[in-house]
Order: structure tokens, then sequence, then C-alpha cells
């Protein structure tokens, strides 16, 4: 705590002794590359040179000064066009109509070192003299620069404290939107918050699922590709690798060009400032990498100087986010030629001015580029210098009081401070109609053109625009791409780069363990699941009554499932079925005709007729259980089955009584043949058969049967039958069918000694045995046999049991009665009855 107000205190000392200091120059003065003088000063940081040369530190004598070499054509450029704008000013008489523009550009060597000295040589000045005091105030109002990120935040550090704008024209870091940090920054470009959003959806929108990433080591390439990962992750795209370098560090540039060449991403998003990527592409031509889908960033993806014969080969095709092209109107005219006729200080009469001492061997690389004027068009940056130079003048044109016809007041002081104040609330528009105004954060807002890198017919280089980015339009049409006109790097076709192919409908992506989500195994939907969509993540169930198609890519309606006339299972029964009716009617009528035969008589004809009727009705039955179920169908299928078997065992269990009593009434006092007559018969029949009518009437009371859809069996399908209702009610209608049968089979196995001629019992009791066995084996055949195969069971064991009893009780009869008429004959029957006996 002491030591904070000791320092406190001292810079309290300092600062009240400063009016009172002497100025002097420590070191050799730093001149400006480019300068005029005029009623207020602009000074300008430019990367004019590219190579800095560090003199020899033999520590013998004084250190030479830094020396640049390398032109930066697109720089140099960036340097007229302030002069153009400042000299379009100084002639104006709308705009600071008395006030003449003066400017101080300096080369910062496209380094740190030589950027921090023009800095102080911009907040100097290069000369005092004698006895000159420091007044506090700086020799310029405001700072145009620098190109790139790193530098100007070096240099929005060091001006900071004093309060002087800095108006970049291109650097766009995020960093620099921090306002707390650097309260006296602006820009005529939007931040890279913009850029990278642009990058992002012009990968996305090409389908690039799997991309490799290569930032430069500095506040340019890391904010900047922070931003692009952040977004892209949130967007789908996946980043297989991610280098960094810095231009000094060889190390990390191999290792990023090693990430490059092993990866499988066939697309690079190159965040990298011009010097890197120049020394990247070297690299991967030396590597003689080629075919990838470079994406490139405004630092570079313009610069026609950059693009040779041997990185064409890396660059072919490549995509990337520049910044608008605006022409300026007379700047072309203006570069190529006025500009050289005055614009070095060494070819004017005053050459010899110890002021400046230039001499003309300066600028000897810089009269090389007197001949170049292809690349003017194609200068991008050229138009945010010229806004950022009209901002400062309307800033001035404001703090000034300038009025049309009345001029400024030249004898205000105006300090930097000031300057800031005016740059957040000036708006106005260019000649090129731009509308130029800066947001909270300073910057301006994000326009941008995509552009492809591209040959034309004369082999030349072309920057093709092939689609937009504007902020400043609503989001669903603020980035707009036309494939139509692209070449891509692998030529007519684009080029594939995903972890893992697309998923087909159908299928779901699964992530591959330990992997980024864009590598997956796609996997079959399970059933009842389907996916509509391609790189679907989850499957979707399909409603109750719905499956999947084949290729499980929509649902469709479930086949209904039931057991109908039209198939061949059906048609099957059907047949059987009336086989079995005409067989009974033609017994019936055999029967009929041969009524007061013997062999009719003995066997009970009454009850035989019965038999038949209800064998028939038993046949007819089963031709209920076949068709679509109904609520009426279902009622009648069960019923109709119960009450006319029951009418059929009725009538086998009255003829099997009347075999007994038949012959217990032979045995002498026996009477019992006249409490079983034919009226006994028939009240016994119609007794047994009343039951089951009353089971079935509570049955279909209580609980009837009805038609349901069972989509439980099958996954797939849907088997319309006929629930029970009362599962009770229906085993209680099967349970008295087999009561009846069991107590018909025990009396006639009881009768099975009785004479073989009038006695039927044999046969009953074979027929009742194979009634008996098919029921038996038709419950677990029935609970088992799944959807319509169950109603085929029923069917069966009907058709069965009735066939079974048709032919075991009337077959032997037919055949006597067909084959061996002289057998049907009253003294044949008692004949061998008498004789038995």
């Amino acid at each position: 705590m002491l030591l904070f107000l000791y320092t406190l205190l001292l810079f309290h000392h300092l600062h009240t002794k400063a009016g009172n200091t002497l100025c002097r120059i420590m070191g050799d003065p730093q001149y400006p590359l480019l300068s005029t003088d005029g009623d207020i000063t602009i000074g300008a940081l430019f990367p004019v040179h590219s190579t800095e040369t560090l003199p020899s530190f033999e520590f013998t004598k004084q250190p030479q000064l830094l020396s640049c070499s390398s032109v930066y054509l697109r720089d140099f450029r960036l340097a007229q066009i302030l002069i153009f704008a400042i000299e379009e000013i100084n002639r104006s008489v709308q705009l600071l109509p008395n006030i003449s523009i003066g400017y101080r550009i300096y080369d910062t060597c496209g380094s740190r070192q030589s950027t921090m000295s023009a800095i102080m040589g911009l907040m100097n000045g290069q000369e005092f003299g004698a006895g000159e005091r420091c007044n506090g105030r700086s020799p310029i109002h405001a700072i145009i620069g620098e190109s790139e990120s790193s530098a100007t935040v070096i240099l929005s550090r060091t001006t900071g404290p004093f309060k002087i704008p800095v108006i970049s024209h291109s650097a766009s870091c995020e960093c620099l939107s921090n306002k707390k940090d650097y309260p006296s920054f602006f820009r005529t470009m939007a931040s890279d918050y913009h850029q990278s959003r642009a990058l992002a959806y012009l990968v996305k929108d090409l389908g690039w699922s799997w991309v490799g990433a290569v930032s430069s080591d500095n506040e340019y390439g890391n904010y900047g590709m922070s931003i692009f990962l952040k977004i892209a992750q949130e967007v789908g795209i996946c980043v297989e690798y991610y280098a960094k370098f810095y231009r000094t560090e060889a190390e990390n540039l191999h290792k990023a060009v090693n990430m490059i060449k092993k990866g499988t991403a066939k697309v690079i998003v190159a965040f990298v400032s011009l010097p890197e990527m120049g020394i990247l592409v070297d690299q991967l031509s030396i590597e003689n990498i080629t075919g990838l889908q470079m994406i490139g960033v405004k630092s570079w993806i313009t610069v026609k100087s950059f693009i040779t014969p041997s990185s064409f080969h890396v660059l072919k095709g490549s995509l990337g986010i520049a910044v608008k092209k605006i022409s300026v109107e007379g700047f072309a005219e203006y570069a190529i030629n006025e500009f050289w006729k005055k614009g070095f200080p060494c070819l004017k009469s005053e050459v010899n001015s110890s002021r400046y001492a230039l001499s003309c061997s300066r600028y000897e690389d810089l009269f090389v580029l007197k001949s170049i004027s292809e690349d003017v068009p194609e200068q991008r940056y050229a138009s945010y210098v010229y806004k950022a130079v009209y901002a400062v003048a309307h800033s001035l044109h404001s703090l000034f009081n300038c009025k049309e016809h009345e001029g400024c007041e030249k004898d205000l002081t105006i300090q930097p401070q000031q300057v800031v104040e005016a740059l957040k609330k000036v708006k106005f528009t260019i000649k090129t109609g731009d509308h130029v105004w800066f947001d909270s954060t300073g910057a301006a807002v994000a326009q941008y053109d995509v552009v492809n890198l591209q040959l034309d017919s004369y082999g030349s280089t072309l920057f093709k625009s092939v689609g937009y980015y504007d902020a400043s339009l609503p989001p669903e049409q603020q980035f707009v791409l036309n494939t139509t006109n692209i070449i891509w790097a692998g030529g007519e076709q684009k080029v594939r780069s995903v972890c893992s192919e697309s998923c087909p409908p159908g299928t779901r992506k699964a992530t591959q363990k330990g992997r980024p989500v864009c590598c997956y195994d796609c996997i079959q939907c399970a059933d009842g699941e389907i996916s509509n969509e391609t790189d679907s993540n989850n499957c979707k169930q399909c409603p109750e009554e719905y499956w999947p198609n084949t290729e499980k890519s929509k649902c469709v309606l479930k086949i209904v499932e039931f057991l109908s006339f039209t198939e061949l299972m059906g048609i099957v029964l059907v047949i059987f079925s009336l086989f079995g009716v005409t067989l009974t009617v033609l017994v019936t009528f055999l029967f009929y005709s041969k009524k007061d035969t013997p062999i009719v008589k003995a066997n009970n004809s009454e009850l035989s007729f019965l038999l038949l009727f209800s064998l028939t009705l038993c046949f007819l039955c089963s031709l209920t259980f076949i068709g679509r179920p109904t609520e009426w169908s279902c009622m009648l299928r069960h019923t109709t089955f119960g009450i006319t078997f029951v009418l059929c065992i009725s009538c086998i269990l009255g003829k099997t009584i009347v075999v007994l009593m038949a012959f217990r009434a032979t045995i002498p006092g026996n009477n019992m043949i006249k409490w079983f007559g034919p009226v006994q018969q028939r009240l016994s029949v119609l007794a047994f058969t009343l039951i089951q009518i009353l089971i079935c009437v509570v049955w279909l009371t209580i609980s009837p049967p009805f038609p349901s859809k069972n989509i439980k069996y099958y996954k797939e399908k849907i088997i319309l039958e006929c629930s029970l209702g009362s599962t009770i009610g229906f085993w209680i209608v099967l349970g008295y069918i087999g009561l009846l049968a069991v107590l018909c089979f025990i009396l006639a196995f009881l009768a099975r000694t009785l004479p073989d001629n009038f006695n039927e019992a044999k046969f009953i009791t074979f027929s009742i045995l194979i009634f008996c066995a098919v029921w038996i084996t038709f419950i677990p055949a029935y609970v088992s046999s799944p959807g319509k195969l169950t109603v085929a069971v029923e069917i069966f064991a009907i058709l069965a049991s009735s066939f079974g009893l048709l032919f075991c009780i009337f077959a032997p009869k037919c055949y006597i009665i067909l084959f061996k008429p002289e057998q049907n004959t009253k003294q044949h029957i008692m004949g061998k009855t008498i004789s038995k006996n």
C-alpha cells in the first residue's frame, strides 16, 4: 500500500514538472517514409516493406538503424490511398474548407520492433529546437493503422494513455472490441467475430463436416480461430486437428505441415496472416501437398502478388472471406501517375532539406512499382483507409465548428480525446455510396465477399466473387453462396471432406468412442423405428398401427391379417367344409331313401337324422370363422360352434343310451326301455342343448366376443381376430362339450361287448375317442398358434371331429346299404343275434 502511494506521488510530481522539462530525443530520430505538413496532422502506420534486417551489435560503436526490404505492394497502395484521400479533402470546399491536413506515414517493416519505433516517432515528432519544452500534447490528431491486429494491439496500448484515436482499416481481432482496454480504438473493418461466422457458414453450406485448422500464433489468428472453433462446434463441423505457428517459429511450422500431411481432412481452414501464409504455402509446395481445399481469410485470400506458379498448385480453387470490394473513383489514375509526380519529397526542389534529410536512394525499391498497375483494381482495403481518413476529417469538421460559407475556427486547440468523442458520433456517406459510422465497439458493419481463386481465359489470377456475407441483413439473408461459379481444388468435382459418410434414411448416427461427433457409425433403426432424414441422430417410433417400410425410411400401415376366403388356406378349409356338408347331405339322402330297411330302423332313425342335421351344422359353422371379423361374426362363430356340437354329442349320447337300454330290456323283469322312449330321447337332446344355449346367452350378455386388433404378437402386422370377451365363458362352453363327450365315451365303452349286428357302441366309442383326441390336442395348438393360424387350428378341430363322427358312425352302415344289401335284412340281423346267444 505504501509503495502504491509513493508511486502515485512520484507520477504527480513528474506531471507538475513536465511543463518545465526540456525535450530532447534520445538516439537517432525516426523519420516518416512519406510526409506533408498541414494545419492538422494525421499519422499512419503501414508495413510497406515486409522484411526487417537487424544491424550488427558489436558493442564498439552506436548501432545502425534497422533496414527494411521487400516491398509489400498492398500496403504501399494503402499509403497511396491515404494521401489521395487527404489531397481530395484539402481540395474540398465543403469539408474542412480552410484547414489543410498533413500526414506522416511510417513504415513498420512488418515487425513489432519497427512498429514500436514508428509509434514513438509519430507521438514525439522528429526534432526539437534548443530550449524547447515538452507541452504534453501529441503533434498528431489521429493515427490510421496498423494493418495487422498484433501490431494494432501494440499501437493502441501505447497511444491509449494519451487518448490518441487509432483507426485501423484491417485490424479485425475481436480482442480490440474491448472498449475498456482500447477506449480510443476504431476501425472501418468489422471484427473477426463476423468473419469467423462467415467461415463457419461457408464450410457448413458446402457440406464439409471434417476440416483441419491452421492459424497464426498471434492475436489475429488465435482470437479468430477460437471464435471459428466455437461456432463450428455449434453448427456441427468437426476439426480434425488445430495447428498454429508464428512466422519466426520454424519448428511449429513443420509440425503444422506434418499435421496437414498426415490428416484425413481435405478442407483446411487457414486463419493465417499474410506473412505466415506465404511461409506455409512455400512449405506445402516443397512437400508437394496439393489437392486440398483451402478456406482463407481476408488477410491473404485476395492478395494477387501472393500467387505464384508454385503456390497456385497449392492454392488452386481456394475459397475464402474477403472484405467487400469498393472501387474509389479516381484512385487508379492517381496511383499510377499523379502520385509519382508529387508524392516523394526527394523529387521536389527542397531535396536538400535538413529537416528530413531524405535522399532518392531511400526510395529506389519503391520506384520499381511505377510500372505496376494491374493490382490497383483488386485493392480491397483501399476503400477502408479512404473511409478512415474521411472519418477523421468529419470529426475534425465538427470540432472546428466548420460552416459551409464561413469556414472553420482554426484557432481552436483540439485535443486527441475530443477527436475520440467526435468519432463516436460521426455518420456520413462517402462518394461510393457507402455509409460510415461506428458501433459501440468502434467497429463498422460486417460486409464480406466470398471469393474463389481461379484463372481467367488468359491464365491470369482471378478472384471470382461467388457469394457474400452482410451482417446488416436479416439472419436468414446474411449469407448467400452461388456454387455454380466455383472452381474447386479438385477440379470440377467438389472435394469431399467428412470423417464418416452420411447415414442414409433408415439409419441413425452412433458416435465412435473417443472421437469427434462427426466420426460415427451408421446403425440400422430398431424394429418399429424409422429415420426419414439423412444423418439422423435418432430414430422415431412408428405409431401403433404403422410399421417401417423395408428401408425404414417411413412408416406405412401395418399389414392387416385375418383368415380370408380368398387365400389358399381359407379356400382349402372352405372346400373341406363344403365337402363335409355334401357328404352329410348324401348320407342323409341315402338313409332317407333306405329309412324302411332294418339297419336304418335298428339304429334309431330319428336320432340318426337329427345327428346328421347337427353334423351339417357343425361343418357349416366352420365357415363363420373365415373372413374379416365383425361384431356379429365374432358372437356367431363361438355360439354356433358350441350349440351345434352339443346338439351333435347329445344325439350320440341319446343313441348310446338307447343301445344300452335296448339290451338291458332283454333281461327278464327289466322294463327300463319304457323310461327312455322316443319322447325321452327328444327331451334329453333338447335339455342338453338348452343348457349350452343358456351358457351362451349368459356369455353373450356378460362379456361377448368382439373383433380386436392384435398388435402384440407380430410387430410388423396387425392380426384381426375375435377376442373371447370372457375367457371363462369360452372354456365353459368347451368344457360342457367335453363333459358330454366323456359321458358318451363311458357309456359307449360299457356297451362295447353287446352283440355286433345290433351294436353301434363300438363305432360310437371309436368316434368319441377321435373327437376327444382332436379337442385335447386342439388346446395346446390353439394356445401356441400365432395369428390367423389360431383360427385355422379351431376350424381344423371342428372339421376333423365332424368328419370323425360322420365316418365312424355312418360309414359302416352306408357300406352295408350300398355294397352288402344282403345283410340289410331283419333275418340276418336277428339270426346273427340268436346265434350269438
